[in-house]
């Protein structure tokens, strides 16, 4: 199996563990509404910021750690998140408001939340 395949493969996987909103905006992980990544990213970009973004996330777990090192890395991850359109401004532009974070039942996307469950 190549890499694209197993990625394929696991976002599959993903997909039927963390269902995704009708809409495409978020995917819901223990009831909970995740922002996803801007869909109009071009794929290089995209993979390029996913990689930053692991990168950082991978220097966060090490043992050996200042305060100051600390918080330069949650900066990088806080930066990979805010240009992968998960955080920061949304990256759709009907006006519909974010949801990132909220509990799905206090959204307008509990109906269909509910359906799934």
């Amino acid at each position: 199996m190549t890499g694209k395949e197993r990625s394929s493969a696991f976002l599959r996987e993903k997909a039927d563990v963390y269902p995704e909103t009708p809409d495409g905006r978020y995917f819901v992980v223990k009831g909970r509404l995740w922002r996803k990544s801007d869909p109009s990213l071009a794929p290089a970009h995209r993979e390029a910021l996913i990689k930053e973004l692991m990168a950082a996330r991978r220097a966060l777990s090490k043992p050996v750690r200042d305060e100051r090192s600390v918080g330069e890395i949650r900066q990088r991850v806080n930066a990979a998140k805010i240009a992968l359109g998960e955080r920061g401004p949304v990256w759709w532009d009907d006006g519909a408001p974010d949801f990132n974070r909220y509990l799905v039942k206090n959204t307008p996307y509990a109906d269909w939340y509910s359906g799934l469950v």
